[in-house]
């Protein structure tokens, strides 16, 4: 019988168990801020928080990261989490540790489709993609939430039950050493696709009836393979299905191999099989180990609402869609860095909780966006009748000759930043702002997010005011959270240089003209003409405050 070698298994770290002081005693403390669950969007936030000063507590049944072993689920992280990673302090790491790309191949059968290149629209500092195994990521997040000190973070600590009160939740704790009761003013749900929270709440998710099956190889090559994002529609090597090729680090390469929906899960995750089906797709001779072998399946879901009372979800506990162009994990890290600045802001008494119904009234959508996006994929990859079997064929034999069928060949549309509909919040809608690199007057070196990373603030770009404008502008903002920055000129306020392309970007074309960059870096309006009213009224809009005449 073929034996099959393992590679070493990974260290993660692992952390103790710390009695809180609520064990053994009878009082219950109030915390502003709860979070359960420390996978991305969890940690994400915790760090969020404390980046900007923020406590809160952090919840985890666990005391590692990711999970037993050395899966790597989520690899792919798009460029606006990776600006997210630069404003809360692991970009570096995560560019240092992971592997960076930007082309991708799509084949039909043997036959190259199509390519692309994601970096040709990008003006950001992050390249589009980085793929890095979800453990490190998680890890690299732990130390820098332990690095800024200020999250109360309890391992080993599930959560029994959940009650709403009136005025905020009631949560009971299980422990090693027994189990206790806190309350929050406000919880946050980071559990997962199998919410305990959600299913005690009697939430309904709508999960979808049909499973995509998937196994997945995580294997060390001896011979590398390009270091390229492959993606196969109807691979030979797999009886016709979809198969995805990555790259990650340790020099590790993720393969997904899309499985019959009625599968063996046990047995197409064996060495022998899994390995065969390597053989099919490199070669007799291909020298390899595994790191790990494990089937994948998922039921999409999506909540009604992302609020409900004083709980609010994020992440896969709110939303789950098919992981084609790495929409799941990516909409998680975004969740949280929509909602952090907005309890940041509300714990200081500088936004209502008007502002956290925005948290909602954005990020639904974008969920149902990313849902309907990857259900288009699903379909194109899985036909479920012989006309979309018959479409199928017909996009990929013209995608071969002619550019405009090659729109249509659906593998993934990647992840992008979702844009925001019109609220009363964002009366324009809302659209992410890249992240630029700048300089200021003098030369030195900065970009956007290192500017939204000093405190928690709306960030006005204004091209070349007048001194008596920025006066007027900084006296009318005074008692708002901002900070106002020239682009050119001679206003007295902090200056940057005039740069094309970063005028292009925010569609600045006038002097006098200005963006206003929420904390999340989107853009909350723009303003042709701005006077300090206009700036003042177009702040508490974005603030959810009142405007005043």
């Amino acid at each position: 019988m073929e034996t099959f070698a393992f590679a070493p298994a990974y260290e993660l770290p692992s952390w103790p168990f710390t009695p809180p002081p609520e064990l053994g005693s009878t009082r219950i403390i109030r915390h502003p801020i709860v979070i359960v669950g420390a996978g991305p969007s969890g940690l994400t936030l915790a760090c969020d928080l404390a980046q900007r000063g923020v406590r809160a507590v952090l919840l985890d049944e666990d005391d590692t990261v990711g999970v037993r072993g050395a899966s790597s689920r989520g690899i792919c992280y798009a460029q606006k989490s990776l600006e997210i990673f630069e404003r809360l302090g692991i970009y570096e790491r995560m560019a240092a540790k992971g592997i960076t790309w930007s082309f991708g191949r799509t084949f039909s059968g043997e036959q190259e489709v199509y390519n692309f290149n994601l970096q040709a629209n990008s003006v950001s500092r992050q390249p589009p993609f980085i793929n890095l195994q979800q453990f490190y990521v998680e890890w690299f997040l732990v130390e820098r939430i332990f690095e800024l000190g200020l999250t109360d973070v309890r391992w080993k600590s599930r959560v029994a039950s959940v009650e709403q009160l009136h005025d905020g939740v009631r949560i009971e704790v299980e422990t090693p050493d027994g189990r206790y009761t806190i309350e929050a003013d406000r919880l946050i749900d980071a559990t997962g696709a199998n919410s305990p929270i959600r299913t005690q709440l009697g939430i309904d998710a709508h999960s979808s009836r049909s499973t995509d099956r998937w196994c997945i190889s995580d294997v060390r090559f001896k011979k590398p393979l390009p270091t390229e994002r492959w993606t196969w529609v109807d691979a030979p090597f797999n009886e016709g299905r979809g198969v995805w090729q990555h790259l990650m680090a340790d020099g590790v390469w993720r393969i997904d191999y899309q499985m019959p929906e009625d599968c063996d899960t046990s047995y197409i995750s064996k060495p022998e099989v899994a390995g065969a089906r390597l053989r099919e797709q490199l070669g007799p001779g291909v020298e390899f180990e595994f790191v790990w072998i494990g089937p994948y399946g998922y039921r999409d879901h999506l909540l009604d609402s992302f609020r409900h009372g004083n709980v609010f979800f994020i992440g896969d506990a709110a939303h789950v869609v098919s992981p084609f162009g790495a929409r799941g994990g990516n909409s998680g890290i975004q969740d949280a860095a929509n909602l952090g600045w907005k309890l940041a802001l509300l714990a200081r008494g500088q936004a209502s909780d008007a502002l956290l119904d925005s948290y909602d009234a954005e990020r639904q959508p974008a969920a149902q966006e990313n849902l309907r996006v990857t259900s288009r994929s699903a379909r194109f990859l899985a036909p479920r009748s012989p006309a979309e079997h018959t479409l199928r064929r017909a996009v990929v034999s013209l995608a071969a000759r002619h550019p405009f069928a090659r729109a249509l060949v659906n593998t993934g549309r990647m992840s992008v930043a979702n844009d925001y509909p019109p609220t009363p919040q964002l009366p324009e809608g809302g659209r992410s702002v890249q992240n630029l690199p700048l300089r200021w007057a003098d030369g030195s070196e900065t970009t956007l997010m290192q500017l939204l990373a000093d405190g928690t603030q709306c960030i006005g770009l204004w091209l070349a005011p007048t001194r008596a404008e920025a006066d007027a502008a900084m006296e009318a903002t005074a008692s708002l959270p901002r900070r106002l920055l020239a682009i050119g000129g001679d206003s007295g306020l902090p200056t940057l240089q005039a740069d094309e392309r970063l005028t292009n970007h925010l569609g600045l074309r006038d002097a006098g003209s200005l963006v206003l960059v929420r904390p999340d870096a989107y853009c909350a309006a723009t303003l042709p003409h701005a006077t300090p009213k206009a700036i003042a009224d177009a702040l508490r809009k974005a603030l959810a405050r009142n405007t005043q005449p």
